[in-house]
């Protein structure tokens, strides 16, 4: 399952619909609406996600928020570390290699670091 699958598997569910009623409403098939909530399909499209914040009555930051889900939730994302850091090379391999050895709690545990150690470098780069 991806972010963007998840989060809006429990928008329409808050609101009592069904994955039938969410394909009517956008024009696509019930398979595809349970592919995207469960990860078998790659991200969908940006407009796409506006039609759905649309059918969820989502605005404003709700809407921005599902928008960003959606951009992290490519099933099979790829790292070009081609001109990075050996070390950074490194991480993408070793990320790369054994995610799947990791449960959501590990995987949290590590994306708060890496999101921390990116607002430090956003920070810094803003005082200097």
């Amino acid at each position: 399952m991806t972010p963007f699958g998840l989060k809006m598997r429990v928008l329409r569910e808050e609101r009592g619909l069904t994955q039938q009623q969410q394909a009517d409403y956008l024009g696509v098939s019930k398979a595809y609406i349970s592919a995207l909530e469960t990860g078998s399909r790659g991200r969908p499209s940006g407009p796409f996600v506006d039609q759905i914040c649309a059918w969820l009555g989502l605005i404003w930051d709700d809407a921005e928020a599902l928008q960003a889900l959606a951009t992290m939730s490519h099933p099979k994302p790829t790292i070009d570390a081609s001109k990075c850091s050996a070390d950074a090379v490194y991480l993408a391999n070793l990320l790369a290699q054994n995610i799947r050895c990791l449960d959501a709690g590990q995987c949290k545990e590590l994306s708060n670091i890496v999101e921390s150690q990116l607002q430090s470098l956003k920070s810094a780069e803003m005082a200097g």
